[in-house]
């Protein structure tokens, strides 16, 4: 959850997804995995602490209440259905997922989550990722026996797929505590390594399940965000040791999923450097409307950065002029700034195309 804020900054997006029919076809199917960065509510379902269930939470979403999204507002695959002319997709553990529903994907996200199966573990009661690819196997079963097989299978091959995980690999695992179990095994500079290991079979694993057009997200700026500025700030500098962990992890992302297409044969994975864009509006926060990227528009203590976002915190009357909506997480605002990097920027920000050319593509291409 924690963790999951920050790789919003500094993401790396990997985008895949398939083929789409026609352009006159229904919208493609979005399929969301990962952290509280894309969750949308499927921990509400949950006994965890890792939850944004409670006000201020949602107080700019449409109906003005919480919904699981760790937001003000809307969320990056909230935005990203927006371009794909879609309704969000469900939480996986709602109960309304069933029927034309199914037809639109479906979000497994759970906050607090990472690539490694350890991190997180103060949360207890979370999706973690092998268990979310599980729940995308049962989703399938699902699928078919609503439209049948072949239909199923064409869902999943033409969808966008999203995945967002490693900042809490970070902030929730080896960084959690001084002399953390993981930093006691492994130096840093042996960690990345480890961690860009794990997530190649994860991703390989997705592709296994049918997934052909994936955003793959990395970390974000890590160090630079409230919580970790409050805690380990004393200028207002970002953290040193996230902001090298981050340095380390995203360029190794890149190269790992460069190795997956060419292994595959195909540009599956897309990888965007939010980095980037996030270092922009970081340090140039007038640049883009901000008058702060560095305090939380809702919390308490330095930067607001200590403790949770609760009713009882201070709220900022104008999210729209605060990069970070909460300790970790960014406000509907950022998100926007972010998606349409995604989707319209250039081979800085997404490579080796935006989901916009993607989406072309394939349109052309069904």
């Amino acid at each position: 959850m924690a963790m999951d804020a920050l790789l919003v900054t500094s993401c790396l997006v990997v985008v895949a997804a398939v083929a789409a029919p026609g352009a006159s076809a229904a919208p493609r199917a979005f399929f969301v995995f990962g952290d509280s960065l894309v969750d949308n509510g499927n921990n509400n379902y949950l006994m965890t602490t890792a939850r944004a269930d409670a006000p201020p939470y949602g107080i700019d979403f449409p109906t003005h209440m919480p919904t699981g999204r760790f937001s003000n507002g809307l969320n990056i695959p909230d935005i990203i259905s927006e371009h794909l002319g879609s309704e969000p997709a469900l939480p996986y553990l709602s109960p309304y997922l069933r029927g034309d529903k199914l037809l639109v994907g479906a979000n497994f996200a759970s906050a607090g989550v990472g690539i490694l199966n350890d991190t997180g573990i103060q949360f207890v009661n979370i999706i973690r990722i092998g268990q979310q690819l599980e729940n995308f196997q049962e989703y399938q079963q699902k699928l078919a026996a609503f439209v049948g097989e072949d239909a199923a299978a064409q869902v999943v091959n033409n969808a966008l797929v999203l995945i967002t995980l490693g900042g809490n690999d970070f902030v929730n695992n080896y960084y959690l505590v001084p002399f953390s179990v993981r930093s006691r095994q492994f130096a840093i500079q042996d960690y990345v390594p480890y961690l860009i290991s794990e997530y190649r079979k994860i991703l390989t694993r997705l592709y296994e399940l049918g997934a052909r057009r994936v955003v793959v997200t990395g970390t974000g700026m890590i160090g630079c965000v409230p919580a970790e500025l409050a805690m380990h700030s004393v200028d207002g500098e970002c953290a040193r040791d996230l902001t090298v962990a981050a340095d380390l992890f995203n360029p190794q992302l890149v190269r790992m999923l460069a190795g997956l297409n060419a292994e595959i044969g195909s540009d599956v994975f897309i990888a965007a450097n939010t980095n980037r864009a996030s270092f922009d509006f970081m340090f140039n926060p007038q640049d883009y409307g901000f008058v702060t990227s560095k305090v939380a528009c809702c919390g308490q203590g330095p930067y607001n950065g200590i403790g949770l976002c609760t009713p009882a915190s201070n709220v900022c009357p104008n999210r729209d002029v605060y990069a970070y909506w909460d300790a970790f997480h960014p406000t509907e605002r950022t998100n926007r700034i972010i998606v349409g990097q995604f989707m319209h920027g250039s081979t800085d920000h997404i490579s080796p195309m935006n989901i916009s050319t993607i989406l072309a593509m394939d349109n052309i291409r069904g």
